[in-house]
């Protein structure tokens, strides 16, 4: 019943920033794992971040780490995607997802939001 509602991608240039938003309705956050996740055409599907239910714990995939930060507000409903000195190889699309009692990084996943697109292009 969860439903996730996603929002901030776009075209942007090769060392500028954008920050994506995940917001849940039909329920609340607080018992679920969540993830962001980016598939490129023609590439496998990658889990770039986590973030566990309470955010004591964050993690990172190598291609990301250092420039991208994963945060969450449970009070908002809303899990967020902060990315910096963004690189043309970061062109995929963005979808988060969620693992309901679950740790991270997600095993399994339960809930998608409908992606949106992030481009990185002079």
């Amino acid at each position: 019943q969860l439903k996730f509602v996603q929002s901030g991608g776009g075209l942007v240039q090769p060392g500028g920033s954008l920050r994506l938003s995940c917001a849940a309705s039909g329920g609340t956050l607080d018992s679920f794992a969540i993830g962001w996740f980016r598939r490129a055409p023609g590439k496998e599907r990658e889990q770039i971040s986590c973030i566990t239910r309470g955010g004591e714990t964050t993690t990172y995939a190598d291609s990301v780490k250092g420039r991208f930060t994963i945060a969450r507000d449970n009070a908002k409903n809303t899990v967020y995607l902060q990315m910096n000195s963004l690189k043309p190889n970061d062109t995929a699309l963005y979808s988060c997802a969620a693992q309901l009692w679950g740790g991270c990084p997600l095993s399994r996943t339960h809930y998608w939001g409908q992606g949106t697109q992030v481009t990185v292009s002079s």
